[in-house]
């Protein structure tokens, strides 16, 4: 099967049994989604979701986090792990929105990849989920599954993007991202995949298992 049509077919496949490509962090403003997803960086989403009330009634803006008592975020976020780290992070990237952008998050792949702590997954979450731009959504599970699924030779994450940007048409990749993180968390695991139950098993390579 060609590669442009194996990709089609997984997409087909998987797009009814993952609907709602929706972040799973809780948020009210695109400020709000910024940090939740800094602060889930190697922390599950169910916990920062348990954290946030709290750290957004106390800092409810851009501004209340650049000023605020670093000893005091810290304390906020510890469960989240890493919080020397993101409370570090959260603060600049809070600063520079602050200074450089008004106070409003900017809107660009470019912008967003300039502020502290935001790498191009952060940054893809952000503008899909609120901007409403095409963005690909590349994270282990992804690009783990790009190389399963005979994409790519390479789990790059980057690579992956470039090779799902090829496969897939802009209106899909926000969908494709979703569904290949899921199955990859569901199904596709790391270390015991399923594949007996997998809906891809008859026409799935498999390869590096």
């Amino acid at each position: 099967m060609q590669r442009q049509t194996w990709a089609q077919l997984v997409y087909k496949v998987l797009e009814p049994l993952y609907p709602n490509p929706k972040p799973a962090l809780n948020f009210e403003s695109p400020f709000q989604l910024l940090v939740a997803t800094v602060l889930s960086a190697q922390c599950t989403d169910e916990q920062v979701n348990q954290v946030t009330p709290a750290l957004f009634k106390r800092f409810p803006d851009p501004r209340s986090f650049a000023q605020a008592d670093a000893t005091e975020l810290e304390s906020l976020i510890y469960s989240t792990g890493f919080y020397h780290t993101k409370a570090r992070a959260i603060k600049e990237l809070a600063s520079t929105i602050v200074s450089e952008f008004g106070g409003q998050v900017p809107d660009t792949m470019e912008a967003l990849t300039s502020l502290r702590g935001v790498g191009r997954k952060t940054a893809s979450v952000f503008l899909s989920a609120c901007y409403n731009k095409p963005a690909l959504i590349v994270d282990t599970h992804v690009s783990r599954l790009c190389v399963r699924l005979g994409f790519t030779t390479s789990r790059d994450p980057q690579k992956a993007e470039a090779t799902l940007a090829e496969l897939y048409t802009e209106n899909q990749w926000v969908a494709i991202g979703h569904c290949l993180n899921q199955h990859g968390r569901q199904v596709c695991k790391s270390r015991k995949p399923d594949c007996p139950h997998c809906p891809l098993r008859d026409h799935c390579p498999k390869r590096g298992l």
